[in-house]
């Protein structure tokens, strides 16, 4: 490789980098700017801020959408609004390292169940990869000592299931297959705010956007601003430029660092303290889901409709759809299986 190549790689390897890193950060800035009472009141203002620019981005090729494409997404739209649901009362109720890497269990549990659908075998280097990330799980929600898993972690880990879901069912619609990327991601978007704007009607279901919005500090703003800016905004949209430079595979590899940036983070800057058997479940789960990647891929190159099912964290950015020419695919962040050109979303709380 040329020194000219060599740099042309970097600078496009650098943005996603840095995705994967505002990523790990997303549940840090979940836990500072959320409380039990402001979860749906922070979901609707976090994307009535992004929804603007993906309209107005993206306009000529929505209005391009059939009708059966549209619906598509939407029904997407409201697995994808459990998704944020779950992610975001999990990391109100667990510390943003847990919730980092309990989420990252998506990467052995779509190929687990990608299998079941097929009726075909994993490889016993997956299943015990797979193996490992579930001991890792056990010894870091136990860090401090043996006792039952916190309501958060559990809320976390039904949302790794519901990644799953969203992840095998992007790949299987088939009225949403070959579709426009950013519109797919738009109407499934508005379909999870409609969601929660109609749960925040609900009595007794917390704040509504409005008193929320006029309660917030500077530094809650901040928060939101990196939720909606950087984690959504600038992630969907680094991942639609950086496909098209190099593979999906590398940049599905790029952003499956984001579980080492969310304990980093967890650990340096919310001061989270898991022990030292919760140190050993780090390692034993960052192992374990790279290895699961690594072990899992022949198995993903066998079928062209698999996504990428590590791509976004609910916290960071909203999953990308699928498009087999050049996009990423949503969330999700999805896994590359280096024949489909797409990422799995989006996003993390």
């Amino acid at each position: 490789m040329t020194v000219t190549a060599a740099r042309r790689t970097w600078l496009t390897d650098l943005p996603v980098l840095l995705v994967a890193v505002v990523w790990g950060s997303s549940y840090l800035a979940a836990k500072g700017v959320t409380t039990g009472q402001t979860v749906l009141a922070v979901l609707v203002l976090r994307f009535a801020l992004v929804l603007p620019v993906l309209v107005i981005a993206g306009w000529r090729k929505l209005r391009a959408l059939s009708g059966a494409q549209i619906r598509g997404a939407g029904l997407l739209g409201l697995v994808l609004a459990g998704i944020f649901l779950l992610e975001t009362y999990g990391v109100v109720h667990t510390s943003a390292t847990n919730a980092g890497l309990i989420i990252s269990l998506t990467m052995i549990f779509t190929p687990i169940a990608e299998s079941r659908m097929h009726g075909t075998g994993l490889p016993r280097s997956f299943v015990a990869a797979a193996g490992l990330s579930v001991l890792g799980i056990v010894l870091l929600t136990q860090g401090a000592g043996f006792t039952e898993p916190s309501l958060g972690d559990l809320l976390m880990l039904g949302a790794a299931l519901a990644r799953t879901v969203h992840v095998l069912a992007m790949s299987r619609m088939r009225s949403v297959q070959g579709a426009d990327a950013m519109s797919l991601t738009t109407v499934q978007l508005s379909s999870a705010v409609l969601v929660f704007a109609v749960l925040c009607a609900v009595p007794g279901t917390g704040a509504m956007p409005w008193a929320a919005a006029a309660d917030f500090g500077l530094g809650d703003w901040l928060w939101l601003l990196h939720l909606s800016v950087f984690c959504t905004l600038f992630a969907f949209f680094v991942q639609m430029w950086a496909v098209r430079r190099t593979s999906p595979s590398r940049v599905s590899l790029l952003l499956g660092t984001e579980p080492v940036w969310a304990a980093v983070v967890g650990i340096t800057l919310a001061g989270d303290r898991p022990g030292w058997l919760g140190l050993l479940g780090i390692v034993l789960i960052l192992a374990g889901t790279a290895w699961g990647r690594t072990a899992a891929d022949p198995v993903a190159k066998t079928d062209p409709a698999k996504t990428n099912p590590a791509g976004g964290c609910a916290a960071g950015g909203p999953p990308v759809a699928a498009e087999p020419q050049g996009a990423p695919s949503v969330v999700e962040p999805a896994e590359a299986d280096g024949t489909h050109p797409g990422l799995k979303p989006a996003g993390r709380a």
